[in-house]
């Protein structure tokens, strides 16, 4: 069995800095973690903002700290340094080697994906931003961590993209299309979702858009841990993560 975890972002179309920082770190126990926080606007600030709120929660999820006391303790962190002036959207999603299950924690209204097999479940349950209040809870769905599961996570960017231009973009239906292919790879579902929503935008997009795809698939493996970067750099139009 493999995990893969994959990222896919594009920042705001004229923005220089992209408002979504995405971290990963391997849990002390056995594991992955990934942390996206969106800085609820594009830019340099909302950059800063979302940068601290990520290194918050990947030092305690580091130390061992449970997905959901990382959370709430990084709310309190940025209401306690910004007086509650700032909040963000954060999500963090994690593979515990130690529970054998996902942990999705949601501290953001935009729903989380989970297929398994051929049913594809649409999680939204109330959540709220982080940081403008003390003692805010994340929405958690724990679901075993077996083959055949893909979680798809973004942020807002990916959901209104083309509304513009009076489109819409399909998530649920997309990716059930994409696993219907033969073993499609978690980097090839997140640069085609990102794909079809910049598509949807013109090649312009409206706001920062990031895509986390998890997959876990059933596969011989030589027991080595690989982790790949692709960071195109380019003076007119700069990536992120």
């Amino acid at each position: 069995m493999e995990i893969q975890l994959s990222v896919a972002k594009a920042v705001k179309y004229t923005s220089t800095e992209s408002g979504d920082t995405l971290e990963v770190v391997e849990r002390p126990m056995g594991g992955v973690s990934v942390v996206l926080v969106d800085g609820r606007d594009s830019g340099h600030n909302a950059k800063n903002i979302s940068s601290m709120v990520v290194r918050k929660v990947i030092s305690l999820l580091a130390d061992g700290v449970r997905d959901g006391a990382a959370a709430r303790a990084a709310s309190d962190y940025l209401f306690m340094e910004r007086g509650g002036t700032s909040s963000v959207y954060m999500n963090i999603l994690s593979a515990d080697l130690q529970t054998q299950t996902i942990v999705i924690s949601r501290n953001n209204p935009t729903p989380v994906f989970i297929a398994q097999g051929n049913h594809v479940e649409c999680v939204s349950s109330e959540s709220v931003g982080v940081g403008h209040m003390r003692n805010i809870r994340p929405a958690i769905t724990e679901v075993p961590l077996r083959a055949g599961t893909t979680i798809v996570m973004y942020t807002d960017g990916i959901s209104q993209a083309g509304s513009k231009y009076g489109h819409s973009l399909d998530i649920c239906s997309m990716t059930q299309a994409y696993l219907d292919e033969q073993e499609p790879s978690a980097q090839y579902v997140a640069d085609s979702l990102l794909g079809h929503a910049l598509r949807l935008d013109q090649n312009e997009p409206n706001d920062d858009m990031s895509v986390v795809v998890l997959r876990v698939i059933s596969k011989q493996t030589d027991n080595i841990r690989r982790m790949g970067i692709r960071l195109p750099v380019q003076t007119d139009y700069n990536f992120d993560l």
